[in-house]
């Protein structure tokens, strides 16, 4: 007999079926034992005339073989998409035996570096796994976007030679016995890509060897990036940045309500257009509203970007806001220059309830500026010959932003750490195991 997903067991009324899964919770009331079973489409009450307790336990997987029928109209549970239905048991079938559960899976009140370190555990639970169905719609709605405007989707590579930005913030490989290093950013591919397909977009993994351990960072991240050439101005940026990013939450909107209902948040609304403030005058506001004088800042601290997504919310009723033209010396190299005032960018970041969700900007497309800019900047052109012959053999004015997928997520659920918005999140303290699990253990050894 063919295996029947639980949401389709709703068409099997009156009709024997296979189910599979984990067993959610066992019930005994007498004669009469209840399990409610657990696969990857949703629960199903089944009951059994014999006891099940003494051979049966939590998230032992099973199959059951048993008969659909309605529920006592007394017995229907409204918050159960199967709720109008059960199981009658007829068969189960062990498949794997479950070890006890070292704490309520269902109700988990665990600290985030336990919720981590049982992390193969704790993704069983509905509220987690909701955080990941979040994000799979975010990229998916991220994708369909692109393509439909005619974007090339790529695969970037993942070992870089050079660092993409500049800095120290590397991840060092030993590649075959020479220096190589874990890519900051697919950013010099996409660049090079322009010239071959105009509009290309990745959905990759990016690295930032960042010695800090705050509730915004990982080491390790999901990377939604874009580029676009024949731009005719860096505004065309921004506006695709937020037809994106407004069709993102549009898809969340429609495909999550369950998920967005179980953290109890809602989805801004972005009906208008998103607005928009040159980091100078970001700066002259928070000064007038907070007295704390950063105006000479080369960027938004965490504290600012928060206090200016208040003013956007108070001002224009915008839970997302743009903050433009950042100083030269403060962005990569091979970010165009503002023509009416060189000491300042065409680049931007959107930043959405407190927090920088993508950052982008228009690029330097002219051979020769790129490489007066990599002077500047004290960088070895020589050490970028593989990137510049995009813009040796004509490249057309271009530019494009990334969105940080985990941050996205966060926000719009509300975590508390990003970290909880990543499956397996690396950063300065873990690898999977705690590092300092691996040192102790070392230590032992010695």
């Amino acid at each position: 007999m063919k295996r029947v997903f639980i949401n389709q067991s709703l068409n099997y009324i009156g009709k024997k079926i296979k189910v599979a899964g984990w067993i959610n919770s066992i019930r005994s009331h007498g004669k009469i034992n209840f399990i409610d079973l657990r696969d990857k489409t949703g629960i199903l009450q089944v009951f059994f005339e014999k006891d099940l307790k003494k051979e049966f336990n939590e998230e032992d997987v099973v199959e059951i073989v048993g008969t659909i029928q309605l529920r006592p109209k007394q017995n229907i549970n409204p918050n159960l998409e199967t709720g109008k239905i059960e199981l009658r048991g007829e068969e189960i079938l062990l498949l794997s035996k479950a070890k006890t559960l070292p704490f309520d899976l269902k109700n988990l009140n665990l600290s985030l570096p336990k919720l981590l370190d049982f992390r193969p555990l704790s993704l069983k639970n509905e509220k987690i796994k909701a955080i990941f169905r979040v994000e799979e719609v975010l990229i998916d709605a991220f994708r369909e976007s692109l393509k439909k405007r005619g974007f090339f989707e790529f695969q970037a590579p993942t070992i870089v030679f050079s660092s993409t930005e500049g800095g120290a913030q590397l991840f060092e490989v030993n590649y075959y016995g020479k220096k190589a290093y874990l890519a900051q950013s697919p950013q010099l591919y996409k660049q090079i890509l322009v010239s071959s397909f105009e509009r290309v977009f990745t959905v990759c993994k990016a690295f930032r060897a960042e010695p800090s351990v705050t509730t915004r960072h990982l080491s390790e991240y999901i990377s939604l990036d874009c580029e676009m050439g024949f731009i005719e101005s860096w505004k065309d940026l921004l506006e695709l940045c937020e037809e994106v990013v407004k069709e993102m939450v549009s898809k969340v909107a429609k495909e999550c309500k369950k998920e967005l209902s179980i953290f109890n948040v809602s989805l801004p609304n972005l009906k208008k257009r998103i607005p928009s403030l040159k980091l100078k005058e970001a700066q002259e506001i928070i000064f007038q509203r907070t007295g704390k004088d950063k105006r000479k800042n080369p960027d938004l601290d965490p504290e600012d970007e928060k206090e200016i997504c208040d003013f956007a919310k108070e001002k224009w009723k915008s839970e997302f806001v743009f903050i433009t033209h950042f100083p030269t010396e403060k962005r990569p190299f091979y970010t165009f220059e503002d023509p009416e005032d060189p000491n300042f960018t065409l680049s931007f970041d959107l930043l959405f309830r407190g927090l920088e969700i993508v950052t982008g900007g228009q690029r330097i497309h002219d051979y020769q500026m790129l490489i007066s800019k990599m002077k500047r900047f004290g960088l070895d052109p020589k050490k970028f010959d593989f990137y510049l012959q995009a813009f040796k053999y004509g490249m057309p004015p271009e530019g494009g932003f990334a969105i940080g997928a985990e941050r996205f997520v966060k926000q719009i659920l509300n975590l508390e750490n990003i970290r909880e918005a990543s499956l397996f999140p690396r950063d300065l303290e873990r690898i999977d195991l705690r590092l300092s699990t691996f040192k102790s253990k070392k230590c032992q050894k010695d």
